[in-house]
């Protein structure tokens, strides 16, 4: 058998398994990694901020000049946003995979210029942040031992 041969002749398994090394870390630099197709849809967050404002204040005075003017933003499939009594305001917009996450994130800083005269002076003041990402993360798992 094939396993007593490496059994007995331990020299002999540690120069094959150390070529094998040698050889997967040379073929690792040839490997189509660019190639891989983008799984994940890119993302835009717009945020804001309106100091001493409520929730449902940031999301109508706010939050509608700037939803109705990114809304129907090439290649985007959905928006998400969320106020906070904190004065904080953001917006996700989703674009199809395979959308040039550096072209979604100017067309959406494109309008939401057009929205900025429409906003209060203390949020035009402070200004309307946009950022695009990629949220490529797609799991990830947790284990947890009592012991």
């Amino acid at each position: 058998m094939i396993s007593e041969l490496f059994i007995r002749r331990t020299r002999l398994a540690i120069v094959i398994s150390i070529i094998i090394s040698i050889a997967g870390a040379i073929a690792i630099f040839s490997l189509p990694i660019q190639q891989y197709p983008q799984i994940t849809p890119p993302t835009v967050n717009v945020s804001a901020s309106y100091p001493g404002a409520s929730a449902e204040v940031i999301a109508d005075v706010v939050g509608g000049p700037l939803e109705t003017a990114i809304n129907g933003v090439d290649g985007m499939m959905y928006m998400s946003s969320t106020s906070s009594n904190a004065g904080q305001y953001s917006l996700s917009v989703t674009f199809e995979v395979g959308t040039d996450p550096e072209l979604a994130q100017i067309n959406v800083q494109n309008r939401a210029q057009l929205a900025i005269s429409r906003l209060p002076a203390a949020v035009a003041q402070q200004g309307v942040s946009v950022r695009s990402r990629s949220p490529d993360f797609v799991l990830g798992i947790a284990f947890y031992s009592p012991d």
